[in-house]
């Protein structure tokens, strides 16, 4: 299950910086992204300004994983899976 690093370039705060992540992890913030209904560059801006001295493609893993267990956790009010 050979998953490779993908890097991205996003603007953030008004600066460019460059995100290295697993396309899993790209693929679940587009999905968190629709979802939330704001795009995926607004998504990790407030990820990047609630991680604090985290590494921010660290912070990033932890809150798609984070997404993932609430969803789990919760149960659906239509009856469907929550994935």
């Amino acid at each position: 299950m050979g998953f490779g690093i993908v890097k991205r370039s996003v603007s953030i705060a008004g600066h460019r910086t460059s995100i290295s992540l697993e396309e899993p992890f790209w693929a679940s913030l587009r999905e968190i992204a629709e979802r939330d209904k704001i795009s995926i560059q607004a998504l990790i801006g407030r990820i990047d300004a609630e991680r604090g001295e985290q590494n921010l493609s660290s912070a990033i893993r932890v809150f798609v994983l984070t997404d993932l267990r609430h969803r789990l956790s919760t149960p659906p009010s239509n009856g469907t899976s929550p994935l």
